[in-house]
């Protein structure tokens, strides 16, 4: 297989070339960014499980926060949390109407935080998903331009032996190869992380309504409401 795509490349014409020359770019990137999120999906889906494991037994807020890995989702998410529940006890409201404010613009503020790092961490799925659809039409492309060059080549030379079809045909097969080769592992890599993102999410999701039910329970000035 080595020797074939060897001889297509330096062989082919430079439409073809072109062809596999993207393709094999899109095969490199594909499986930097399938590597590079397996590695930073699996590690994010870990520690915000641990995490949120451990808010669940901290004894107090505070002390659940400082628990944390700093870089978990978990903890991130928190944080966005922390700081609007910071700017509203700083406002010089009564505690009743800072109470009534509390639980829907903390509310806010962890959906706000889930989205941003669900954001982050799918960020070059797109990645995944363009080589997926594209590649399986580039090889195409070579497909049709090899097979285009073999009708060529029995125009010319008034007969159809393989010595004549042979080489367009040989582009067709190798690009619709290497373009499906390219397709396949993204795909598959795609869905795989979408499912990884919807585990995340769930546990950042059940995060969040810990940490109200918790605010709830410990803040005296939200109790006020």
């Amino acid at each position: 297989m080595q020797d074939l795509f060897l001889t297509v490349f330096t062989e082919g014409s430079p439409i073809i070339q072109g062809v596999l020359i993207l393709l094999l770019f899109m095969s490199v990137l594909s499986w930097a960014v399938i590597i590079y999120k397996l590695v930073t999906l699996s590690r994010a889906k870990s520690r915000s499980t641990v995490d949120y494991e451990a808010f669940q037994q901290a004894g107090d807020l505070s002390s659940a926060m400082r628990s944390m890995n700093p870089a978990s989702p978990v903890r991130e998410v928190g944080y966005f949390a922390l700081r609007e529940l910071k700017r509203l006890e700083k406002l010089e409201f009564e505690a009743s109407v800072k109470g009534k404010l509390a639980t829907d613009n903390v509310r806010r503020a962890l959906r706000q935080g889930v989205s941003f790092e669900l954001g982050r961490k799918g960020a070059s799925l797109s990645v995944l998903s363009t080589c997926a659809n594209v590649a399986p039409f580039l090889g195409l492309f070579g497909t049709v331009w090899g097979i285009m060059r073999s009708f060529q080549a029995i125009g010319i030379q008034k007969t159809a032996s393989l010595a004549v079809v042979g080489p367009g045909i040989a582009e067709a097969l190798t690009t619709t190869a290497i373009g499906l080769a390219v397709a396949v592992p993204a795909a598959i890599a795609y869905n795989a992380f979408l499912g990884m993102l919807g585990n995340l999410e769930t546990v950042l999701v059940n995060f969040s309504s810990a940490f109200l039910n918790r605010m709830q329970r410990e803040l005296a000035w939200i109790a006020n409401d």
